[in-house]
C-alpha cells in the first residue's frame, strides 16, 4: 500500500521478492518472487508463497518490493521501493493471520507499508471412525471356528497397494464384530474420495502364516453413504471362485457405522484467537555461583551473554510472537530477598509484587540482570510454589482462549520433588505446559523422570492427565565452534518442539474447537 513511485511518467511496476533466512544462520536466500504488476502504487499480488512452517524454529522473512523498469529488465537492476522483516510465526500469531507492517530501507522517505496475509493449507485433515461386522465367513481351523480380522488397503498411482489398517483378532467365530477405530482420510485414500480401498479378511495363525478367507473392494465415498444405511460387502476368495462351480462367496461383511469429523490443527487455534502467555522462572539458588565470578553460571560477559540469558532468549522470542501483549512475567527462586532478606521462591523480577510482568523479552532480561545485583543467591532449589503460582492463573480461564507455558532454568538438583510431581499432576488438567531447561554441568537424573516421556509422573495415586513436561540439558544444544545463535536456534527447537501438540491435547480432552476467525 502507498509504494514509493519511482518512474517519471507512469505509476511504478513492483514485484515482491521474498528471502529466507537458515535457522541459526544470518545468510538470506531467495525463495520465491511475485508476479509483476504494472503502473500501480497498491498492487494485490496474486502468487502464492507455500512454506513449511515450524512452530519450534524463528523463521526470518524479508520482503524486498522492487519497481520493474520495463519488462525486458532483468531483476536485480531495479530501483529499491523498501523492505520489510518479519517472522513466520508473527504473521500467524497476529489476528487472523493478518499482518501489515511498513516498508523501510529508503532514508527520508516513507515506502508505505506490506501486508501478509497467512492461511494453512488444508491437506484432508479428516478422521473417519467406522465399524464393520461380518457373517458366515468360511471355516479355516481344524478344531475350531476362524479367528479372524481385516487388513485394509489404500490404492497408489502405480497400481499397487499400500497396507494402511488392520483389526484386531476375533477369536473363535465365523460371525465377527470388530470394534470401531479411527482413521485419517489421507491414510485410507490420500484425499481421493473415488480410489480403490482394498480389505482382505484372514483367519489368524499363531506361527504368523495366517490364512486368505477372501476379499472386497470399496471407496471412501461408497463407505460414507453408510452414514444413513448399513452397507454390506461380499467376500469373495478368487481361487476358490476359479475351482468350484456352485461357489457364491466366503462370507459378508457389514459396515454398521462410518461417522468423519475434522481434525484441528495448532494453526486453527492461534487463528481463532488462543493466545500463548509465556511466564519465566529462573534459578537464583547459591550452587549457580557468584554472578560477578566468570564461573558462574550467571555470569555475564560483555562478549556473550550467560547460558540462563541464552536460553531465555532462545525460548522467548518465539513464543512472544504469540503473544499480543507481549508482557511476560518473571519470577526467581532460591534466593533472599530485600529488605528483609527472606528465603523467596517466586519473587518478582521487576521487583513489583502487584504487576510482575515484564515488557517484551528484552525487558525480562533487564529485570533478571537488576535481580543478580540486588539479591542473595542461596537456596534449596524449590519448583511447586511457582508451578502453582500459574497453574492458578491458568485455572481462572480453561475456555482454549488462552494456553500458558512455564519456562524455569534451573542449575541443579530439585529439592521439592514429592511437592512438585503433585503440582505436574494438577497442572495436567489445566491449559498450560511446562518447560525445564538444565543449565551447567550437573547431573539431571531426576528431571527425566518428570519428564514423562517413557513414564506417566504420577503423585499420591493420582496420574497426570497429559504430558506437559519437557527438560531438557542445555549443554547438549552448545556448538562447538562457540556460535550463539546456532545454540539459541538447536535448543528452541527441541524444547518448544512439543507445545503444539500439548495444546492440541488439552483442546481434545475438553472438547473445544477453535473460534472461527472472523472474516
Amino acid at each position: 500500500r502507498n509504494l514509493l513511485d519511482m518512474d517519471t511518467f507512469s505509476k511504478s511496476d513492483p514485484v515482491v521478492v521474498l528471502f529466507v533466512q537458515g535457522s541459526g544462520s544470518s545468510e538470506w536466500k531467495e525463495f520465491g518472487r511475485t508476479e509483476v504488476i504494472d503502473n500501480t502504487l497498491n498492487p494485490d499480488f496474486v502468487r502464492k508463497f507455500v512454506l513449511d512452517y515450524y512452530f519450534e524454529e524463528k523463521q526470518n522473512l524479508r520482503f524486498d518490493q522492487e519497481p520493474l523498469r520495463s519488462h525486458s529488465a532483468v531483476l536485480g537492476v531495479q530501483d529499491f521501493l523498501g523492505q520489510a522483516f518479519v517472522a513466520l510465526g508473527e504473521v500467524i500469531g497476529s489476528q487472523r493471520g493478518r499482518l501489515e507492517r511498513a516498508l523501510t530501507g529508503v532514508p527520508g522517505k516513507r515506502c508505505g507499508t506490506i501486508l501478509l496475509l497467512a492461511e494453512e493449507l488444508s491437506n484432508c485433515r479428516d478422521i473417519v471412525t467406522m465399524q464393520l461386522c461380518a457373517n458366515k465367513l468360511d471355516k479355516k481351523d481344524f478344531f475350531g471356528k476362524s479367528d479372524p480380522f481385516l487388513v485394509f488397503y489404500r490404492s497408489n498411482e502405480d497400481g499397487t497397494f499400500t497396507i494402511c489398517h488392520k483389526t484386531e483378532v476375533v477369536k473363535n467365530t465365523l460371525n465377527p464384530v470388530w470394534q470401531p477405530f479411527t482413521i485419517p482420510v489421507r491414510a485410507l485414500c490420500n484425499g481421493d474420495y473415488d480410489r480403490t480401498v482394498k480389505i482382505d479378511v484372514y483367519d489368524w495363525d499363531r506361527d504368523g502364516s495366517h490364512d486368505f478367507i477372501g476379499e472386497f473392494a470399496t471407496s471412501y465415498r461408497e463407505l460414507s453413504r453408510a452414514q444413513s444405511q448399513f452397507t454390506v460387502y461380499e467376500v469373495l476368495n478368487p481361487r476358490k471362485k476359479c475351482k468350484k462351480k456352485k461357489y457364491v462367496n466366503s462370507g459378508t461383511v457389514t459396515l454398521l457405522s462410518f461417522s468423519v469429523e475434522s481434525e484441528f490443527t495448532f494453526v486453527d487455534y492461534i487463528r481463532g484467537g488462543t493466545q500463548l502467555n509465556f511466564t519465566v522462572a529462573i534459578d537464583f539458588t547459591a550452587s549457580n555461583g557468584m554472578p560477578s565470578q566468570p564461573t558462574s553460571l550467571h555470569y555475564a560477559s560483555p562478549y556473550q551473554l550467560s547460558a540462563y540469558a541464552l536460553a531465555l532468549k532462545a525460548v522467548g522470542e518465539i513464543i512472544q510472537d504469540y503473544d499480543s501483549d507481549k508482557l511476560f512475567p518473571a519470577y526467581g527462586f532460591g534466593a533472599k530477598v530485600p529488605p528483609d532478606g527472606k528465603i523467596s521462591h517466586q519473587f518478582p523480577l521487576n521487583n513489583n509484587v502487584d504487576n510482575p510482568s515484564c515488557a517484551g523479552i528484552e525487558g525480562v532480561l533487564e529485570s533478571y540482570l537488576q535481580s543478580l545485583r540486588t539479591v542473595q543467591l542461596y537456596g534449596p532449589t524449590n519448583f511447586a510454589p511457582v508451578i502453582n503460582q500459574v497453574a492458578g492463573t491458568a485455572a481462572q480461564v480453561t475456555d482454549g482462549s488462552q494456553y500458558h507455558v512455564l519456562l524455569i532454568i534451573t542449575d541443579g538438583v530439585i529439592s521439592d520433588m514429592l511437592q512438585t510431581k503433585e503440582a505436574i499432576v494438577t497442572a495436567s488438567a489445566l491449559p498450560m505446559s511446562i518447560i525445564i531447561v538444565g543449565v551447567g554441568p550437573a547431573e539431571f537424573e531426576a528431571m527425566e523422570e518428570l519428564d514423562g516421556d517413557d513414564v506417566r509422573i504420577s503423585s499420591r495415586g493420582r496420574y497426570a492427565e497429559r504430558d506437559i513436561v519437557q527438560f531438557v540439558p542445555f549443554r547438549d544444544y552448545v556448538d562447538d565452534s562457540g556460535n550463539q545463535v546456532l545454540s539459541m536456534a538447536r535448543l528452541a527447537k527441541d524444547v518448544l518442539a512439543e507445545i503444539p501438540e500439548q495444546l492440541l491435547s488439552y483442546m481434545k480432552t475438553r472438547d473445544i474447537k477453535p473460534r472461527r476467525a472472523d472474516p
